[in-house]
């Protein structure tokens, strides 16, 4: 049984571990995601300038939430150094409930 939620899974690519640590700790400071994991050891192959490249890249996982997307692409345009970062949100159709409720609760502004 498939049920929508609010809840995303946003994939992000960052040049190294300290870039995406970095970058993890304020998205999670400032609530926009509850829970930011970081996979190293990743190889990008991609076109860019016309070239094809091969990069290590370390790939963050953020989980939030619809609402917070503004924010978040915001904060992470801000500190990433890529020209273009890789930013991808998909929605999060189904979960354990009590997961997805704890992403919510956790990213609620503070007022």
């Amino acid at each position: 049984m498939t049920t929508d939620t609010d809840c995303r899974l946003v994939f992000c690519t960052c040049p190294d571990q300290e870039t995406a640590a970095r970058i993890a700790e304020r998205l999670v400071g400032d609530r926009l995601a509850a829970c930011v994991n970081l996979l190293p050891g990743l190889t990008s192959i991609y076109r860019w300038q016309g070239e094809v490249q091969q990069e290590a890249e370390v790939l963050l996982l953020i989980k939030t939430v619809a609402a917070r997307l503004p924010a978040l692409t915001g904060t992470l345009r801000g500190l990433h150094p890529y020209e273009l970062p890789e930013i991808i949100a998909l929605p999060i159709t189904d979960g354990l409930p009590d997961y997805l409720t704890w992403v919510t609760t956790c990213t609620q502004a503070d007022d």
